[in-house]
C-alpha cells in the first residue's frame, strides 16, 4: 500500500516540475526574459483573478447558505444541542460572500475604468563607479 501512496506523490512530483519547465519555456520562448516581458506577463495574468475571485465568492457563498439552512433545520429538531446562532451565523456570512463581486463591480464602476496601470517598461540601466 505504501508503494502505491509513493508512487501517486512520484507522480505528482514529475507532473508538477513538467508544469513548471512547460510554463518557464513558453515564458522564456520568445526570447523575453527581460523585466517588460516579464511584467507584461504578469498583468496579463492577473487579468483572470477577479473572475476567479468571484467564481470562489459565488460557490462559497451558495455553500455557507446551504450549510446555514441545515444549521437551522439541526436547532428546529434539538434546540437544546444545536444553538441558533451557528446557522444564522453561516447564512449571514453566505450572503455577504455571495454580494461580494456584486459590490466589486460597483465599487470599480464608481473608481472609474480608465484607471487601470500598464505594465513597466524598463528602456535603459547604466551603472556608474565612484572613484
Amino acid at each position: 500500500m505504501n508503494f502505491i501512496k509513493k508512487s501517486y506523490y512520484n507522480l505528482g512530483a514529475v507532473m508538477t516540475v513538467s508544469m513548471i519547465a512547460g510554463a518557464s519555456t513558453d515564458a522564456f520562448a520568445g526570447g523575453g526574459n527581460n523585466f517588460s516581458a516579464i511584467s507584461k506577463n504578469i498583468t496579463t495574468s492577473i487579468g483572470d483573478l477577479p473572475g476567479l475571485l468571484a467564481a470562489m465568492s459565488y460557490l462559497f457563498g451558495v455553500l455557507l447558505g446551504v450549510l446555514g439552512v441545515m444549521k437551522i433545520k439541526d436547532h428546529v429538531e434539538n434546540p437544546t444541542q444545536t444553538p441558533l446562532k451557528d446557522g444564522a451565523i453561516r447564512l449571514a456570512a453566505g450572503g455577504a460572500l455571495f454580494a461580494l463581486p456584486i459590490l466589486f463591480e460597483s465599487m470599480f464602476n464608481t473608481v472609474g475604468k480608465g484607471t487601470t496601470v500598464g505594465a513597466a517598461e524598463l528602456k535603459k540601466v547604466k551603472f556608474t563607479t565612484i572613484n
